[in-house]
């Protein structure tokens, strides 16, 4: 009798929006300028919030990726909120992944003939790297062994210009194939990069 009056006064828990609805959420917002237009870029950003330095503004960082205002937060049952729920969803998720040590699973979008197409999980981790460049400064320095670890991913980015992040590549067999092959390697820089932001032994700098 009590457990059945608590279950009627207990308010239904807010949903999460599923993944092909989020994708689709997304990209119908590209016109207000969120900072991931579909559901590969978020989960770049969110991994990136997962690996990277640590105490960043985890809700201010996923408003940004949606292109929401934070009185989103205050009203549940609406679009909005179950967008939020399933990124911090996903953000929690990443995060115990990489803590358990398993290794992640990228949601890469796919070409029409069922390849992986990397790039926009790619732009993805990159666009919450420049939302706090500062903090990330040791893996964007080019003399900082870090910053290797960084190329699989920097590989498929353009910068502000469009223009590729690495310079334009030479069109032989050999750059191909690297780019064909080289986002198979993400889940372990991931892990990299997580192990120097998150578990720096006591004594040595960080650097950020």
């Amino acid at each position: 009798m009590t457990t059945k009056r608590r279950a009627a006064q207990d308010p239904a828990p807010e949903r999460a929006m599923e993944d092909k609805e989020l994708d689709r959420w997304l990209q119908a917002r590209r016109a207000i300028g969120p900072l991931t237009t579909n559901l590969a870029m978020l989960d770049g950003f969110i991994t990136a919030l997962a690996a990277g330095p640590v105490g960043l503004d985890l809700i201010g960082a996923l408003l940004e990726a949606l292109a929401l205002e934070h009185g989103a937060l205050n009203v549940g049952g609406t679009p909005e909120f179950a967008a939020m729920k399933a990124a911090a969803d996903r953000f929690n998720r990443i995060g115990a992944e990489l803590t358990n040590r398993t290794i992640i699973r990228p949601h890469h979008r796919r070409r029409g003939n069922g390849d992986i197409w990397p790039a926009d999980w790619c732009e993805g981790f990159l666009a919450a790297v420049n939302l706090n460049r500062a903090d990330w400064k040791t893996a964007m320095d080019p003399s900082h062994p870090l910053h290797e670890k960084m190329l699989p991913i920097l590989l498929y980015c353009q910068d502000d210009r469009g223009k590729p992040y690495l310079g334009r590549p030479q069109p032989s067999a050999e750059t191909k194939a690297v780019y064909a092959e080289a986002w198979k390697g993400i889940p372990t820089v991931v892990a990299a990069i997580r192990h120097h932001y998150h578990f720096i032994p006591a004594g040595q700098s960080r650097r950020r």
